[in-house]
């Protein structure tokens, strides 16, 4: 675990907006969930790197669209910036074969598949040196017959995960990109053993539906910040300065002035 670094990351504290007072049906407004400080985190002992298992791998799953496809090259892009770790794509898996008791059809005959059918085996078929996993399926998720769907899932300790492009896509490919890579952050934070974050508004908020989603910003909190510095190492400088060039090279500017604050904050 990392401890020291050259860059004060308690300047960041000054951005962090707290969290109001939920909205009726927002997601602290139907989950109680008390959140997770720094100390509680290290004591949880989270999922890390070691010398064998330290890459991040991606598995695409159904059929995509050359936009969708591009979306998620640059994904696996964004995720190895914002982890400080290699992120591999692995070849796009079938979901013909998908069983019946693993997917439900809704109205307009939308498929949907199950979550944990989709965990179960990625956890039976982890790479040796994947410290994580994570699917993107194509098809809307649900995680039981309780919800109408979710957005992604991840096991804590397992180092499994999986998110769904279905709902995250938009007219403008900017949008949707925006909306890709901040599910796909929130997801394997999940596996690092972060929980969803109750102090600030963070990307790792929990949310009940799209418009919260997009509320939420493309930002970690100091808080959640500060443990995965101290889980990861990576290099807080550098990290800052490549998602600024990401921002830019992908004109996703709300998330580039955010990123710009930031840097400015710890001084370079």
């Amino acid at each position: 675990m990392h401890l020291l670094t050259d860059v004060n990351l308690e300047e960041l504290k000054t951005l962090d907006i707290p969290l109001g007072k939920p909205q009726p049906g927002d997601w602290l407004d139907v989950q109680a969930e008390p959140g997770q400080p720094f100390e509680t985190y290290i004591k949880s002992n989270p999922v890390s790197t070691n010398a064998r298992q330290n890459k991040i791998y991606l598995q695409p799953w159904g059929t995509f669209t050359a936009t969708q496809e591009a979306m998620l090259e640059h994904t696996a892009d964004y995720l190895t910036i914002f982890f400080g770790l290699e992120t591999v794509m692995l070849p796009t898996k079938s979901d013909d074969n998908i069983p019946a008791t693993a997917q439900r059809q809704l109205y307009g005959g939308r498929r949907q598949l199950l979550t944990t059918y989709l965990l179960d085996i990625l956890q039976d078929n982890i790479p040796d040196d994947a410290i994580v996993v994570m699917a993107i399926t194509s098809a809307d998720l649900y995680p039981s017959n309780d919800f109408n769907f979710v957005f992604g899932q991840a096991r804590l300790k397992k180092r499994v995960g999986v998110s769904s492009i279905y709902r995250l896509e938009s007219e403008d490919p900017h949008v949707g990109l925006m909306r890709l890579i901040k599910t796909g952050s929130h997801e394997i934070a999940h596996m690092f053993s972060c929980q969803h974050c109750t102090y600030a508004r963070c990307v790792m908020n929990g949310s009940n539906s799209l418009p919260e989603s997009d509320f939420r910003p493309n930002r970690l909190c100091y808080d959640c910040h500060r443990k995965l510095f101290w889980n990861l190492g990576f290099d807080v400088k550098r990290r800052v300065a490549n998602l600024n060039n990401f921002f830019v090279r992908h004109e996703l500017k709300s998330d580039y002035d955010v990123a710009s604050r930031d840097s400015k904050a710890l001084g370079f």
